[in-house]
């Protein structure tokens, strides 16, 4: 709403009243905003929306990881796609459900859609979190620093420390005049930062969702901007079959073309552990 992205919004939930509070206490906001109709709705509402984002999963509590509540999830997301198809909706599904790269593919194989317009939110908001992390190391702004992380958006990722740049530096030239990044430290303190958050307020919800905005509008407005989302993997690095993140271009016909990044060996033996991890969590559901 506050972005002006889009003219109307539907919220579906299973608990009506939920939704019809939120709606309205969003729209209250929308007065000073800018105008968009904003409403608690059905399926049958959404059957004609450009994008359905799908927010509804089971929560994790305390330190319990994203894949503990893989079967719960599944079930909820396999009913919200099924309640979507079944409606006449055609657009793109984008996926903010933990864990999030099992939970594309689920959305995937339930829709009948092409790949390319089931997107997860996947590493975007690790990234973030990384640049974040690097800028506040290096005491430089976050825009200048650009970096990946990628495969599975949970306790696999890897932060490719090789593709960061500061100021188009490598991340080891930048660093030099100063003591060596324990680029350990730094990956646990990314990968843990979902973890912090919901001990502290019991969900993670500013942060994805900026995410999820970034994501639409690259996909509204036909951007053709890189971003690391979720997607089918069809042979990049070797893998396939499996949803995970790699830098993608997204525009309007959502993840146009899948980009493999300069990795070190060691990066690409992790990117490919991870594939393994979404893998076996996939086969868990199947069982």
């Amino acid at each position: 709403m506050l972005s002006a992205l889009v003219s109307e919004i539907v919220l579906i939930d299973s608990n009506r009243a939920l939704a019809e509070a939120e709606a309205a206490d969003i729209a209250d906001a929308n007065a000073l905003a800018r105008p968009v109709r904003i409403w608690a709705g059905t399926y049958a509402d959404a059957a004609g929306a450009s994008i359905a984002i799908l927010t509804a999963g089971a929560a994790t509590h305390g330190t319990e990881s994203r894949l503990s509540v893989l079967s719960r999830s599944a079930a909820i997301i396999e009913a919200c796609t099924e309640s979507l198809v079944k409606a006449g909706f055609a657009g793109t599904i984008l996926v903010a459900a933990n864990p999030v790269d099992v939970m594309a593919h689920v959305a995937f194989a339930k829709s009948g859609l092409p790949a390319h317009h089931v997107i997860g939110t996947g590493t975007l908001l690790d990234s973030s979190r990384l640049r974040q992390t690097l800028a506040a190391r290096f005491d430089v702004a976050p825009a200048a620093v650009t970096g990946l992380v990628l495969g599975e958006h949970g306790d696999s990722e890897v932060a490719a420390f090789s593709s960061v740049r500061i100021g188009g530096l490598a991340l080891d030239d930048f660093a030099k005049p100063q003591s060596p990044l324990d680029t350990d430290a730094v990956a646990k303190a990314v990968r843990e930062a979902g973890y912090r958050i919901l001990s502290g307020k019991g969900y993670t919800s500013f942060g994805v969702a900026t995410a999820i905005v970034r994501i639409c509008e690259a996909i509204i407005r036909n951007e053709r901007t890189v971003l690391p989302v979720s997607t089918l993997m069809t042979g990049a690095f070797g893998i396939e079959g499996v949803y995970l993140s790699l830098p993608c271009i997204l525009g309007a016909g959502g993840v146009e073309r899948v980009l493999e990044p300069d990795l070190s060996a060691s990066e690409r033996a992790s990117l490919a552990h991870s594939a393994d991890v979404i893998r076996e969590a996939i086969a868990q559901l199947r069982a």
